[in-house]
């Protein structure tokens, strides 16, 4: 593991001074990488001109360590050891990374860029992590803490058959056309071995004809929508499908609550809600159970109160949420209207501190179906390390970027090369060791593990008076 020095350093080089001032002017630029263009084969680590409407390439949306996706964490060493790398001073990186980090450990951008200007002169086997920095800056860092924490794990172990692994940050936005210039640029760099990413469902299956065509695995640890199973031979996913957790919510609405009939809210607008729902409404119907109503939280007309009022007209006694992070606003409004009147059962989307923030009484005995969680059996070793290392918990999307990540490194042990990755990772006796319990796929690609479902109680010690338990 990483060991953040707090020791003194010589001054920076006055160069390094007045390129850290240059990219502090960039990162004050609110929407930093939003250029869009067809991809192309330059170093994606050149150092981007600090005005948004200069950024031009699809390259600036890629970087080792040479330019940062997060202003707000732009800390004045972070900036010069973002310049020290961007002139090829690894040395000079790694100890001002090294010193950010001391001030804020829980910076991942920071870390993976640390590890990188460490390794960068000692051939490390190459991989990259596609998350939307932009639109969903908090969910792309809890990814790229399970990145960064495998990383630094995998190096301080002596690496994969010696050689360290570096990792690429690139920014799609989670927009579809983004993120396929971005695969097509991550195809034609032939030194990348693997992609983590990406994140929403309709993402991933944009850029799966890409991957394939290519010969580059992409292993998901976000995207869960049915629709990608079989989808292609090089894309797999570390979180389990809709179908896994369809079935879990379905028999806890009908073995413990003993419900019949539900609501299902979602969101016409996301491929991940509509596959939630899709196999929420197949796994009712074959257990003899009924949906006596949808709602489209995408709908401009859409009201709360009014659709609640409906369903429970309509003999509705749960209540289910298939929203995405786009509806989640709308379906936490449906909570609080709702007022612990009927159960309420979710999707891993909803599992997020803004809903206990929201929600507070309204979401207790809320339960919500999850690939992870911190309390969950076997998962203590882990969740002391990564507390260890980012000062704090994490969730299930750090352990699923995490284990996507240590797939990738087992794959590349066994051959550092695109089609022996996919070939180990597809070999029926495939498996790699993740935060809580072993990774291994099915042949259509997806995870071979189950959900964990968990419960909002209220717990004093939480800073919003509500916390997520494990069920059982």
């Amino acid at each position: 593991m990483t060991t953040h020095t707090t020791s003194k350093k010589p001054r920076p080089p006055i160069a390094y001074v007045g390129a850290a001032l240059l990219v502090l002017a960039g990162l004050s630029i609110g929407n930093h990488y939003l250029g869009r263009s067809t991809p192309g084969h330059s170093n994606s680590d050149r150092n981007s001109d600090s005005k948004a409407s200069q950024v031009k390439t699809i390259d600036d949306r890629m970087s080792n360590g040479a330019h940062s996706f997060f202003p707000e964490d732009g800390t004045p060493d972070k900036l010069t050891a973002i310049a020290a790398y961007a002139s090829a001073d690894y040395g000079s990186a790694q100890t001002f990374f090294d010193r950010s980090l001391s001030k804020k450990n829980n910076d991942p951008e920071s870390l993976i860029y640390r590890n990188n200007a460490t390794v960068a002169s000692r051939n490390p086997l190459k991989i990259a992590v596609s998350v939307p920095t932009s639109a969903d800056a908090s969910g792309s860092r809890e990814i790229l803490r399970g990145v960064a924490q495998a990383q630094t794990e995998i190096n301080a172990s002596g690496g994969i058959n010696g050689r360290s692994l570096a990792v690429t940050i690139a920014n799609d936005d989670n927009d579809t056309k983004t993120a396929q210039q971005i695969a097509q640029t991550l195809v034609n760099r032939q030194d990348i071995l693997g992609v983590v990413g990406h994140y929403a469902s309709s993402v991933t299956l944009a850029t799966a004809d890409i991957y394939n065509q290519g010969r580059l695995v992409a292993i998901s640890p976000i995207s869960s929508a049915v629709q990608l199973s079989n989808k292609s031979p090089y894309v797999f996913r570390t979180v389990p499908s809709d179908s896994i957790a369809a079935r879990a919510l379905t028999d806890y609405m009908l073995q413990t609550l003993k419900r019949k009939k539900a609501v299902v809210y979602f969101s016409s607008q996301s491929d991940y809600s509509k596959s939630l729902k899709g196999e929420l409404n197949t796994a009712i119907a074959l257990q003899g159970a009924q949906v006596v109503g949808e709602y489209d939280l995408a709908n401009s007309s859409f009201s709360p109160n009014r659709s609640l009022e409906e369903a429970q007209q309509r003999g509705a006694e749960v209540i289910l949420l298939a929203s995405n992070t786009g509806s989640l606003d709308r379906a936490l409004q449906v909570v609080q209207a709702n007022n612990n009147r009927l159960p309420i059962l979710a999707g891993d989307d909803v599992y997020s501190s803004k809903t206990l923030d929201v929600t507070r009484a309204s979401g207790r005995d809320m339960i919500v179906a999850v690939p992870w969680h911190s309390l969950g059996s076997g998962s203590q070793n882990f969740a002391t390390r990564s507390r260890t290392l980012w000062g704090g918990d994490v969730n299930w999307r750090t352990v699923t970027a995490y284990d996507a990540t240590q797939a990738l490194g087992v794959a590349l042990q066994q051959s550092p090369t695109r089609e022996g990755v996919q070939t180990a990772l597809l070999h029926p006796t495939f498996t790699a060791s993740g935060a809580s319990r072993t990774v291994s796929f099915l042949p259509s690609g997806d995870r071979n593990a189950p959900v964990q479902l968990v419960r909002i109680i209220e717990n004093g010690r939480s800073a919003y008076g509500y916390s997520f338990v494990p069920l059982f």
